[in-house]
């Protein structure tokens, strides 16, 4: 199973770094990422695997929104189930 993670905000050192160390802890795998600076403002999707996690998947997301309003970023981490079933046409 996978999940998305989007991370927004204003751009600073170490967001993917932060980002990362926190699926590592939790034992989830970086398929796919993508990144992009627009100005001050900072842009990522992170597609993880998440079969291998060391905690439930809300608690992981919970744990990525905790650390976004730590540092002032905006990071959901959306279910691929939810993610493919709001961006069905």
């Amino acid at each position: 199973m996978k999940a998305v993670i989007t991370v927004t905000g204003k751009d600073g050192v170490g967001i993917i770094a932060k980002v990362s160390v926190m699926c590592s802890e939790y034992n989830a795998n970086i398929i796919d990422i993508t990144q992009s600076v627009l100005s001050d403002y900072f842009a990522m999707i992170m597609l993880v695997e998440i079969d291998g996690l060391s905690v439930p998947f809300a608690d992981f997301a919970d744990k990525l929104d905790a650390l976004g309003r730590e540092v002032g970023l905006v990071i959901s981490t959306v279910h691929e189930d939810i993610f493919n079933t709001m961006h069905h046409i």
